[in-house]
């Protein structure tokens, strides 16, 4: 194997007397070592995003267990053994600390094997502290292994004991802060996140869509979106399946970018435009995502650039208002039946979706009206 490979190296290099650094990382080329410092290397996009899956199919389970809780305990609470299904959504729930902890670990490490490992002790140890708890494990983890890996090396050890003693104790090590240290505060920090969350909501629900719709747009176009709102998104869906401010990205980024895309689809500046605005219309709907799609549209017209931010506020606000909790990243038509409520949810979806269609179908009217004026104005 490759990590046998790099130990065989190293022990000849040092017999010889030659400097010899092992790359370690993946051994695609492409995928190798960054070189980049451990602060440069953490970075909470990569780790977040590739998490979603997990959170999702979290989401997706907790909202079947609300719709059919009711038929489910009736039936089979009476038959031993199944008392305790609700257990399941427990178990779920405890196994998203661990899937943060070998993203984070491995992403800090920049080792493949060994650093997953490591991040899976670590991950399961630091459970107690939530979702911040499973990145501060795997992040000590990551370090961990790093250091461990280079120093077993230098030391001449088996590449059987360098992975066992990087990757296992590495991760018992971290593991163990996280469960008598950290793991507390770390819970306690992501309650006080929640709490603050939702005591804004209960301040005032409707102010507290509007901000969010409205500064939504300007977070993703100012790349901070994933640093700082995704965090926060599944901060809530880690407690209770839904969150606020994913109900926020599905209204005022999701269906924004759809009604943009959509009324490029009907009624075009150019039929050119037809043709592009059409996968993204489709990928809006069926994934949830790619609200990149509208950027063209969006930066070719300020009116068009305006009303999704706009419409971002008002899909926002009538969230707060219906005090609406959704998940983010989800098909639309599925995402009504991932809220708290299906109904309120599906309206406010598509009311900002109609309106924002509108207004850049109006848009997209109005812009050729100026532009045969103004050239109509150059001729004269």
């Amino acid at each position: 194997s490759r990590t046998r490979a790099v130990s065989f190296v190293a022990s000849l290099c040092k017999h010889w007397g030659i400097k010899y650094k092992p790359q370690l990382g993946s051994a695609s080329p492409s995928q190798s070592g960054s070189g980049k410092s451990l602060l440069k290397r953490f970075n909470i996009r990569s780790i977040m995003i590739p998490a979603l899956p997990g959170f999702i199919a979290m989401a997706i389970a907790t909202s079947i267990s609300d719709f059919i809780a009711m038929a489910i305990v009736l039936a089979l609470s009476h038959i031993p053994g199944l008392e305790k299904l609700n257990d399941i959504f427990e178990i779920l729930l405890k196994g998203l600390p661990v899937l943060v902890a070998v993203l984070a670990a491995k992403q800090i490490s920049e080792l493949d094997e060994v650093s997953i490992v490591a991040g899976v002790v670590a991950g399961v140890l630091s459970v107690e502290g939530g979702l911040i708890g499973g990145i501060i494990g795997g992040v000590m983890a990551g370090i961990f292994v790093r250091w461990l890996f280079e120093l077993c090396l230098n030391w001449r050890f088996p590449m059987t004991t360098v992975n066992i003693v990087a990757g296992g104790i590495s991760g018992l090590a971290a593991g163990l802060i996280m469960h008598y240290l950290l793991s507390p505060l770390a819970l306690s920090a992501g309650n006080y996140i929640k709490l603050a969350i939702e005591s804004t909501l209960a301040f005032s629900p409707i102010l507290a869509g509007l901000l969010a719709g409205l500064v939504i747009w300007p977070a993703i176009l100012g790349g901070v979106y994933h640093a700082v709102i995704l965090p926060l998104v599944l901060l809530e869906m880690e407690k209770s399946g839904v969150s606020f401010l994913g109900a926020v990205d599905m209204v005022g980024l999701v269906m924004v970018a759809a009604g943009i895309n959509l009324a490029n689809v009907i009624a075009p500046r150019e039929k050119s435009e037809a043709a592009v605005a059409t996968p993204g219309l489709l990928i809006n709907l069926g994934f949830g995502t790619f609200v990149e799609s509208a950027y063209p549209f969006m930066f070719a017209n300020k009116i068009v650039f305006g009303s999704a931010i706009f419409w971002a506020g008002m899909g926002g606000m009538m969230l707060g208002f219906f005090n609406v909790k959704g998940v983010a990243y989800v098909p639309a038509f599925a995402s009504p039946f991932l809220s708290n409520n299906a109904l309120q949810m599906a309206i406010v979806m598509i009311a900002t979706m109609a309106m924002t269609c509108l207004t850049t179908i109006i848009a997209n009217r109005f812009k050729p009206v100026v532009q045969s004026e103004s050239t109509t104005t150059a001729v004269n």
